[in-house]
């Protein structure tokens, strides 16, 4: 697979991950590791926060959508 991301600045470079969120592929240099939050919930409530977080692959687009959304 290749990085999505360079492919649109005319570069040929391998991914190295797959974006959690839209499933792109991206290089070291267009990839984000964020630590998320990990939920567990029952049917239907409640959710509890599990102690510990679990890294996910993000592209720039979609982490940046992400904090966008944070604000």
């Amino acid at each position: 697979m290749k990085c999505y991301l360079c492919k649109l600045e005319g570069k040929d470079t391998d991914a190295v991950a797959s974006c959690i969120v839209c499933g792109m592929g991206v290089c070291m240099n267009h990839v984000v590791r964020e630590e998320v939050d990990q939920w567990e919930g029952g049917y239907p409530f409640p959710a509890t926060k599990l102690k510990k977080t679990i890294p996910r692959m993000l592209c720039m687009p979609c982490y940046n959508a992400l904090q966008e959304g944070k604000k």
